[in-house]
């Protein structure tokens, strides 16, 4: 048997040797997405989630008042609380070793696990810091515990160092500072926007929390601290959205066995519902046992209320559905318990079979007594929802009527569509445009066999504003819904039927393309919400200029690239000199003339926002010859101008003024 035989058939033998055994954190590293989702965004963040998560289980267990995320300039991220601080003494299982390295390098490791340490917490597996270490490059450690700090370094999971201690001023807490390693993401740069809503939910969910971020590189920080708790989250949630119980959110907090359930609720004037659903604080954005326990008992109520209150229209068959309640619903639901089950790691969906009947029982009971004693809350409550339920058989009458027109019938597409040869939905693309002049445009430059372009007139109708029935009678939106295949609606939606991989929006550059471009993705969102979670919708950025040299073409998609093309046309071939007494005092070309260009653009750029907050250039010049900066600048009479430079200042102001109108009258 010669070499390339014996080759192959090793290949394909399969024995014991094929059998890996990944031990420690070499099963995170290897298999990272299922640990903590995914190697992208979401996977990077949530590694700051499994550090916060820690140390809101600390707040829970009623010893932390106070925490920092800090997003620090060399890429790394801290979180610092004033909990108990992880334990340093030894662990009797591993003599060798502290507490805190057990922690951090052995799964299912945790204080978690009985209910001594902590009754209720997010954090069940042992495993979440510990993944957290795996998966980065480095992380830091600090405990402050009894006047001393406990320092300990990792690398990809490993202890470097010690456990080092040095005398430190009295503080309590643990500190954990890590570096995501770059060869298991796609990216490890922190977002401070989506990093803010996840420590805002915290602070809503937890009331009187203190919970700072700040971002070292662009210098800006957020403060979250609620003392309203879950009910200034739904106040925060309707913001800018008209109330339909005065502001006054409906609110209850019961025990029940070892479970403690918290809701506030508020409807508005809108028609979409936003229900967030917490276990332990961990946001199960796939709801779970206890959002079916909430929406069943609300059907309930509702239909109960509305047999006993007589509001039922007469002569009809008539019923309330589930998505007739939660129309305009703005909800919260939080739920402690002692031992959650979680579906997978990443805890998107709370598995507990009895916590369906207990949350059941606790909203039947509140929210019937709640409509009991506000009637006129409850008829202003049940009154959206049977307009709700009307509007829904409105909307499934138009259906069936726009049906037998044929134009929800994916067998008569819209003439308007520019369709492609090919039948092969994974290599099809439709391209929304702007106007019919924009579809011939596109349909020069597309390739006839998987490119199809479907022009629209004009603005869409808003659906955020508007029910299924009246989104059904808009021309423009019918078209799409038919062009896509797929129907619309949670009854209706069969992404099997889709007929494009790729629905890509491609507007113009201006105030009207990006608000047509909103409105789509505001359709998309509401009524084919699949297409945007599963990454069908694409969005074509279009660029602001063409600039033309010669026989060479460029497109500029930005002002700022338009500035720094034109600058560098013009400093080639210009010199700048400053000359005094004949004299040639500076000179300036090439890349040191573009950077004084560009300092002069900034600070043209600022002057603008001074003048639009009143601070114009000669008000400048006088705060510089007076060496004096004032804090408030009034304008009395639509004339005189008054500066003042102190609140003192100000506040002598006021009373003179007062004392002036008191003498008028």
């Amino acid at each position: 048997m010669n070499e390339n035989e014996n080759q192959s058939q090793n290949k394909t033998n399969y024995d014991a040797t094929n059998i890996q055994v990944l031990e420690g954190l070499e099963a995170v590293r290897k298999r990272p997405a299922m640990y903590i989702g995914s190697t992208g965004s979401l996977g990077l963040h949530h590694l700051v989630y499994e550090v916060v998560d820690n140390s809101i289980d600390e707040v829970l267990a009623g010893h932390c008042k106070n925490i920092d995320v800090i997003m620090q300039l060399d890429g790394s991220l801290s979180v610092l609380d004033d909990g108990r601080g992880i334990p340093v003494d030894s662990h009797p299982k591993f003599p060798n070793m502290s507490a805190l390295e057990v922690v951090l390098t052995k799964l299912h490791a945790g204080g978690k696990f009985d209910n001594d340490s902590y009754k209720v917490s997010g954090g069940l597996h042992g495993v979440g810091v510990s993944c957290v270490n795996a998966l980065s490059s480095k992380l830091i450690a600090e405990v402050y515990k009894n006047g001393i700090k406990y320092t300990q370094t990792f690398e990809t999971g490993k202890p470097v160092t010690g456990l080092i201690k040095e005398e430190f001023e009295h503080k309590q807490g643990t500190k954990i500072t890590f570096y995501p390693d770059s060869t298991i993401f796609q990216s490890v740069e922190f977002s401070f926007d989506i990093l803010s809503n996840r420590l805002r939910e915290l602070a809503f969910l937890n009331a009187g929390v203190k919970i700072r971020i700040y971002d070292e590189k662009n210098d800006r920080e957020h403060i979250f601290q609620y003392e309203g708790g879950i009910i200034s989250f739904v106040k925060y949630l309707n913001t800018n959205k008209i109330s339909l119980q005065q502001g006054k959110p409906i609110y209850f907090s019961k025990e029940k066995d070892t479970y403690h359930l918290e809701l506030a609720m508020e409807y508005n004037d809108t028609y979409n519902e936003n229900i967030f659903c917490f276990a332990n604080n961990i946001n199960t954005k796939e709801g779970g046992t206890h959002l079916v326990g909430f929406k069943t008992a609300l059907t309930s109520v509702v239909n109960d209320y509305v047999k006993k209150s007589g509001m039922a229209i007469k002569n009809k068959e008539f019923f309330v559905s589930g998505e007739d309640t939660r129309e305009g619903l703005t909800a919260v639901i939080s739920i402690k318990l002692s031992n959650p089950q979680f579906e997978g790691q990443t805890k998107t969906k709370l598995g507990n079979s009895e916590v369906k009947g207990i949350v059941q029982s606790i909203v039947f009971e509140g929210l019937t007594n709640f409509f009991e004693e506000n009637p006129q809350i409850a008829q202003i409550i049940i009154g959206k929802i049977l307009n709700a339920a009307l509007a829904r058989e409105a909307a499934r009458k138009a259906r069936e009527l726009t049906r037998r027109k044929g134009a929800l019938e994916y067998s008569s597409l819209p003439g308007k569509l520019a369709d492609c040869s090919s039948k092969e939905s994974d290599k099809c693309e439709l391209f929304i445009v702007e106007g019919d002049s924009a579809g011939g445009s596109a349909k020069q430059g597309r390739n006839r066999v998987y490119q199809a372009i479907l022009p629209l007139r004009g603005k869409i109708l808003n659906v955020e504003k508007a029910r299924l029935d009246k989104v059904l009678t808009n021309e423009e939106i019918r078209t799409m819904i038919t062009a896509i295949g797929t129907g619309i609606g949670d009854d209706e939606f069969d992404i099997s039927k889709i007929r494009y991989k790729k629905i890509v929006i491609m507007t113009d550059a201006d105030v009207d393309g990006s608000h047509i471009r909103t409105l789509l993705l505001t359709f998309f969102y509401r009524q084919m919400h699949t297409l945007m979670s599963d990454g069908y919708i694409y969005i074509a950025q279009p660029p602001l200029y063409k600039v033309k040299k010669g026989k060479i073409e460029q497109y500029m998609y930005t002002e700022d690239e338009i500035t720094n093309f034109l600058l560098e046309q013009t400093v080639n071939d210009t010199i700048f000199k400053l000359i005094e007494n004949s004299e040639i005092k500076y000179t300036s070309t090439g890349e040191d003339l573009k950077y004084t260009f560009l300092t002069l653009k900034k600070i043209d750029f600022l002057l603008k926002k001074l003048t639009l907050k009143g601070i114009f250039w000669n008000d400048l010049i006088r705060f510089r010859n007076d060496q004096k900066y004032p804090v408030y600048k009034i304008i009395k009479n639509e004339s005189e101008e008054i500066f003042l430079y102190t609140e003192e200042e100000l506040d002598t102001f006021k009373m003179k003024i007062i004392e002036e109108r008191k003498e008028k009258t």
